[in-house]
């Protein structure tokens, strides 16, 4: 098993289609202690994947909830992680929101809930784990970007989603640079489509029409995601950090 008894911290894990549960049912497999936080965490989500991951052996997932936008409630919620557990090893940030109107449609208060939610609120989870990876000399940062950070918007993202991703990926980097010298690494995956809730409010002929522009035409799944997370989070990847991991079916090629 790659995580054996790696502790790890999963954000935007509130969705059972999401990417962030994906990952916390395949972490929980690969034997890691899997935290799952998200502003709608319940004891249903935990006890529903408990069930999905159906190995009595496999240690037992914990929720907390946090709204990710807080930094006292970020820094509350790692402290607990250690608090019970006694480690931390690795935190996978998926949590995010997405929006796709049109530039001129954006307003001041769209603009700045995005800008809140996806940086600020990765800005603020990065900060709270940084507090205890930098102490131990050791940890993992993956958090999740999107294609659109790297075309310019478009399919499902608009602008005030682009930039708040392209912030995601820079500040990625800036952790990777830093950081590294403390044997930390910090890597940011760009997804494309993949068939999460983010979807919902693409239509049946807009999916068709997307789905034909993708090189494998097929849309992604949460699965893969989380493949890329674990490859991320293991020591697979030991020498890598500050890299961009591009997980889009061939959608954006460069």
């Amino acid at each position: 098993m790659r995580l054996d008894g790696k502790v790890c911290v999963i954000a935007g894990a509130g969705s059972p289609r999401g990417i962030g549960y994906a990952t916390a049912k395949l972490f929980s497999q690969h034997g890691a202690i899997v935290v799952l936080t998200d502003i709608v965490m319940t004891d249903g989500l935990v006890d529903g994947l408990r069930e999905e991951i159906g190995d009595p052996a496999a240690p037992a997932p914990v929720g907390i909830r946090c709204d990710i936008t807080d930094y006292v409630q970020c820094e509350a919620m790692m402290d607990d992680v250690v608090a019970r557990f006694g480690r931390f090893d690795c935190l996978i940030n998926s949590a995010g929101i997405v929006d796709g109107r049109p530039f001129l449609e954006i307003d001041d208060a769209m603009f700045d809930r995005m800008s809140t939610v996806n940086l600020k609120g990765s800005f603020n989870l990065c900060k709270a784990a940084l507090r205890v990876f930098n102490a131990n000399r050791s940890g993992v940062i993956v958090n999740i970007s999107s294609a659109a950070a790297q075309r310019g918007g478009g399919l499902v993202g608009a602008a005030h989603y682009a930039a708040s991703k392209g912030g995601v990926i820079s500040l990625t980097r800036a952790i990777a640079r830093e950081f590294g010298p403390r044997g930390i690494r910090a890597n940011v995956i760009c997804p494309a489509m993949i068939e999460t809730d983010m979807l919902n409010g693409v239509n049946e002929e807009q999916q068709k029409s997307i789905v034909e522009a993708i090189p494998l035409r097929r849309l992604g799944t949460p699965e893969e995601l989380a493949g890329t997370c674990l490859f991320l989070a293991s020591d697979f990847s030991g020498f890598i950090t500050g890299a961009t991991i591009d997980v889009n079916g061939g959608t954006h090629i460069h």
